[in-house]
């Protein structure tokens, strides 16, 4: 009976993948949280505008599959 005593070394300064999204999100997140507070008028302009491109582009598919439905 043979006993494998392979041994994995890794680098304590290597991240998973996982870890360097997670710290450039919160980096993000950060960063968005500090220009709301420097431009709130900005920031709720950019909101309200998503927003509005969102419901207009849900309102075009609506139509669509409607037209689609009728035919």
């Amino acid at each position: 009976m043979t006993t494998d005593t392979t041994t994995v070394t890794t680098n304590p300064t290597d991240k998973t993948f996982l870890e360097r999204a997670q710290g450039a999100i919160e980096s993000a997140v950060g960063s968005t949280v500090e220009a709301v507070k420097e431009h709130p008028a900005a920031a709720a302009a950019i909101a309200a505008g998503a927003t509005a491109a969102v419901a207009g582009a849900a309102y075009g598919i609506s139509k669509l599959l409607d037209d689609d439905t009728k035919s």
